[in-house]
């Protein structure tokens, strides 16, 4: 076709190849020019052109007249729109983008793109700016023209929208032209670009974000410099016009939608780079005269004043619009405020209205609340910083100082008042919703809040720093913090207290916070002991966190007693709650009495000693914690003695040994089997060979024989040959045991073994006293049979009959395992060489366990349970009868353990009433006597007991002195069995004279 250019047709147009000067007539009369042009064209031919031919004459006007570029882009938007048409028309009905409308325009499309790529490339400072819009703006009426097309996808789903787009030639094209100018115009003209695109993107949103999304992954850094940029100065622009820099900014600013909506397409892939953008543009905001976007010598401009003071809120208000990008900076935003920075932002601020501040702090509040990370380090920042700096322990250094330190009080302070209303306001509504309907809407998440759920031991640790105004900061947020999460928050926190807690200040913390969530949950001590309880089973604490858990626990039921006493007030709820609590839970926590920490095992009979025993209990709990209990008393007797040996303070190990005989005495009180159990176990664990050495035993050989024994002497000299010839002489037991008894080395005398360690005297006898007081305050109790308490209150209760029966019978079975428990009546004393064996190791028992003695006179009180020893005190007696008889050429003294055993036997049958009194007291005169004569006084005891048998059928139960008595006066005259007495009293009346009146019947 042939086109002839009458001059006077088109007006003002310029040279062909002037490439730079617009025309001088508008693009709207240009362009009407041109279709007048183009109108004659198709009357001089006789015929009307097709689109495609009116685009071919458009794009050579463009090549031959520049200067009508104006009116010829605006004539090609309707090429492009037609193209765009016909391509989703055809995926419409065919599926497929061939057809020949489209292929007839696509040549048109690329021939218009090579011509404005070539224009940019000669020119870009005339072409650029022109085209730059021109395609922008195209590319957004497009988008929004045919976004509700069938085969458009939804404006969410992004990458489905570019990838429709992007293989459309006309789009595809338009966003090159674009991506090209852009690339031109970073060296000198960027804004231009930006403005065009925030302009289009406010007016075409949401259906243009995908052309923001390619933009700005093709150019990242200059995308998100630039966007932020002119957002700050349209922000600044409207704050200057409406005289605030705040309120309602959102709805009259309307780039700042956009700047959130580019931002928050390219944070998929451009993250890091968006966060360091706007760190360095709130950076570079406090420091006077620096430019805050890199930006060419020919178009840059300097922060002014009242840019450098709007940088702050419009971050502000962006972050408010796009919580993502503040959890994006956050963390590394709360690094950046330390003092010397801190300082420069309240330097910047402090001009600013008191009601732009009150807002500025509003927003700073909403954000904080929102944030869905970071808010732990937040929390962190503001304390810190509104802790006064004398309190100060771990916070910024140096500190801020006080205008700084007030305003994140301030700012700390509105925080709690916004939480405490998103948390009490959300309760309300959740509680309305379940009274009004059964589909109530779900509860509002709280994002800082969430955060915090899993800081609750940090927050409970630095609670529990007691420092001024922080601690109260803190604990009014983990109130706060349990009823938003509910119970399992609250039940966590009040564990974490009861963990965490070091003394009585501290622990007042739980109590405080048990005092405000009771009002509002139920049964929150009983889960939180539960809580406790799964964390021991798990093995999360640490010994040192689980002893504290126990004595505060310990702590808090203790304080009952200064409650009764009226001076615990409010706790009095709590330490009952947490009493019944424990109890219920007693066989959970009995294991730890034997925890290998022995901190955490004594903080653990502390509990125990003073919580409630249960109502009820199975039988199977209750014989392990019986064991247990028993088994920590004789390892708090040995790490005393340890502590002792040590040279240590024994006041942690005095007060577990007190708390395990107390854990014992109520134990035992709690019930028959208990009593029993325990009673059979302390006798035990006293005689076996790990705690022997504890009251002053000695661990024993397979024979029997004690390691070192004191009935020998340590003469290696003596003769074997002598020994057993002078006891032959006296005891003629032909073919007996006594025989080989006396068995040697010829010529080295008796064997004699000696032990390693020997036990500490004063130790020894404090760990007897300590179980023999266990062992009656036990027998005490009335759990068996129900003795009467006595009737003056300073007397010790009486013991009970049936728990020193229980001994016995524990005793007998421990030292001599053969004896049938029928074996009560004496035999002759020739019976006694059908025995000799059993009899010899009874008395090594009693020999290696000095403790045996003690416990037959506790036996021996609880008359008439020492008639069950009988066995035992039969052999004794026969042993000591042989070895005074063996023994005339010596004197009595000379045989220290021997005469120390007959005294007690004799004793101990005299309070147990198996002997009348004036049998009773010959051990009083045997110090004074000698072998021969103490051998007839045991021979008189022997045989009043062989003629009045040891039997529990004699004694009566006498209700005035609560106890069992035996009337001696039915057993007959004992004339007969003093005579020997009184022939020894007369024979020896220098010596004895003092005692004839104890003999008298």
């Amino acid at each position: 076709m042939s086109v002839v250019f009458d001059g006077g047709s088109l007006k003002g147009m310029q040279s062909s190849h002037s490439h730079t000067a617009p025309s001088a007539l508008s693009a709207q009369e240009l362009s009407q020019e041109i279709k007048s042009f183009i109108s004659g064209v198709d009357a001089i031919q006789g015929r009307k052109l097709s689109v495609r031919e009116h685009a071919r004459c458009a794009v050579r006007l463009l090549r031959c007249v520049p200067a009508c570029r104006g009116a010829v882009l605006e004539h090609l938007r309707g090429v492009y729109d037609e193209h765009v048409s016909m391509f989703l028309h055809n995926l419409e009905t065919e599926g497929s983008s061939s057809s020949g409308a489209t292929s007839n325009l696509e040549d048109i499309i690329q021939e218009v793109h090579g011509v404005l790529s070539e224009f940019i490339r000669l020119n870009p400072r005339a072409w650029a700016p022109l085209v730059s819009t021109w395609a922008v703006d195209l590319l957004g009426q497009l988008s929004s023209k045919h976004a509700g097309r069938r085969v458009a996808p939804h404006s969410s789903s992004l990458n489905e929208l570019l990838q429709l787009w992007m293989s459309c030639a006309a789009t595809r094209s338009l966003m090159e032209a674009y991506s090209q100018c852009l690339a031109a115009m970073l060296a000198w003209c960027p804004d231009a670009c930006v403005d065009a695109l925030l302009d289009t993107s406010v007016k075409h949103s949401p259906h243009f974000d995908w052309v923001v999304a390619h933009i700005g992954s093709a150019f990242p850094g200059t995308i998100i410099s630039r966007v932020l940029a002119c957002g700050l100065k349209d922000f600044c622009s409207h704050g200057a016009k409406d005289q605030g820099l705040l309120a309602e900014k959102g709805s009259r600013v309307p780039k700042i939608g956009s700047v959130v909506g580019i931002l928050g397409h390219l944070a998929a892939h451009h993250s890091d780079s968006i966060r360091k953008e706007l760190l360095r543009m709130f950076q570079e905001s406090l420091i006077p005269s620096t430019p805050l976007s890199p930006t060419s010598s020919s178009s840059s401009w300097e922060a002014s004043p009242q840019l450098r003071r709007a940088a702050v809120p419009f971050l502000l208000q962006l972050a408010a619009l796009s919580p993502n990008l503040f959890g994006a900076v956050s963390s590394e935003l709360v690094e950046l405020l330390r003092p010397p920075v801190l300082l420069q932002l309240q330097s910047l601020l402090q001009g600013l209205p008191r009601e732009e501040l009150d807002n500025m702090l509003g927003l700073a509040v909403h954000l904080i609340s929102q944030s869905p990370t970071g808010g732990a380090r937040v929390l962190k920042f503001l304390a810190d910083t509104a802790t006064p700096a004398s309190v100060i322990i771990s916070g910024p250094t140096p500190s801020p100082n006080e205008g700084v330190r007030e305003g994140c009080d301030r700012l700390l302070q509105m925080l709690l008042l916004h939480l405490h209303k998103l948390v009490f306001n959300r309760s309300d509504a959740a509680e309305a919703g379940l009274v009004g309907s059964a589909s109530s809407q779900p509860q509002r998440v709280t994002p800082f809040l969430e955060e915090l759920r899993s800081h609750v031991g940090q927050l409970c640790a630095e609670t529990l720093r007691l420092e001024r105004k922080r601690h109260l900061w803190l604990h009014q947020l983990l109130c706060l913090l349990s009823v938003y999460g509910g119970p399992s928050v609250a039940t966590e926190t009040l564990c974490q207290l009861l963990t965490q807690a070091r003394n009585p200040e501290e622990l007042a913390l739980a109590w405080q916070l048990h005092t405000t969530l009771s009002s509002c949950m139920a049964g929150l001590i009983p889960a939180a002991v539960a809580h406790c309880v799964a964390q021991i089973h798990t093995h999360t604490l640490e010994p040192r966190q689980l002893r504290q858990l126990l004595l505060n626990l310990a702590a808090a039921i203790q304080s009952q007693d200064e409650e009764r006493k009226g001076t615990a007030g409010g706790q009095s709820s709590m330490a009952v709650q947490i009493g019944l609590a424990v109890s219920g839970h007693l066989h959970d926590f009995g294991p730890l009495l034997l925890h290998g920490d022995p901190a955490v095992s004594n903080a653990t009979v502390r509990l125990l000693s003073c919580s409630p025993l249960p109502r009820t209990s199975s039988p199977a709990h209750l014989l392990l914690l019986s064991r247990a209990s028993v088994t920590h008393f004789f390892l708090a007797l040995r790490r005393r003695g340890e502590a002792r040996k040590a040279g240590r303070d024994m006041g942690q190990t005095g007060e577990a040994v007190s708390c395990s005989v107390l854990l014992l005495s109520r134990f035992a009180a709690y019930s028959p089997l208990t009593l029993k159990a325990i009673l059979q176990q302390l006798v035990e664990g006293a005689l076996h060979k790990g705690n022997a050495d504890l009251f002053g035993g000695q661990i024993a050989d397979m024979s029997g024989a004690p390691l070192a024994s004191p009935s020998v002497s340590s003469d290696l000299g003596a003769s074997l040959l002598d020994i057993n010839c002078r006891f032959g002489t006296t005891v003629n037991f032909s073919g007996s045991v006594w025989s080989v008894f006396h068995a040697g080395v010829i010529g080295k005398g008796l064997k004699v073994r000696t032990a390693a360690n020997q036990p500490d005297p004063s130790g020894v006898i404090q760990n007897i006293q300590t179980l023999l007081a266990v062992l009656v305050q036990c027998c005490s109790s009335s759990s068996l049979n129900g003795s009467q308490s006595p009737s003056d209150p300073g007397e010790p209760l009486p013991i009970n009959a049936e728990a020193a029966k229980v001994v016995a019978v524990t005793l007998v079975e421990n030292v001599c395992p053969d004896v049938a428990n029928g074996e009560l009546s004496w035999p002759p004393e020739e019976h006694a060489r059908t025995t000799v064996e059993r009899d010899i190791h009874i008395r090594r028992c009693f020999e290696a366990h000095p403790v045996l003695f003690p416990l037959l006179q506790v036996v021996a009180a609880g008359r008439p349970a020492l008639c069950y020893c009988s066995a035992v005190l039969r052999g004794l007696l026969a042993t000591l009868l042989s070895h005074w008889e063996a023994s005339r050429e010596a004197s009595s003294k000379d045989s220290p353990w021997h005469l120390q055993a007959s005294c007690l036997l004799v004793s101990c049958m005299g309070e147990g009433q198996l002997l009348p009194p004036v049998l009773a007291n010959v051990h009083e005169a045997f110090a004074y006597l000698n072998p021969f004569e103490v051998r007839l006084l045991l021979l008189a005891v022997w045989e009043y007991v062989r003629g009045n048998g040891p039997l529990p059928q004699k004694f009566v139960f006498s209700p005035d002195k609560g106890m069992f008595c035996r009337d001696f006066s039915r057993d007959g005259d004992v004339s007969r069995y003093v005579a020997p007495i009184h022939s020894v009293l007369h024979k020896n009346i220098d010596r004895l004279g003092h005692l004839c009146w104890r003999f008298q019947l």
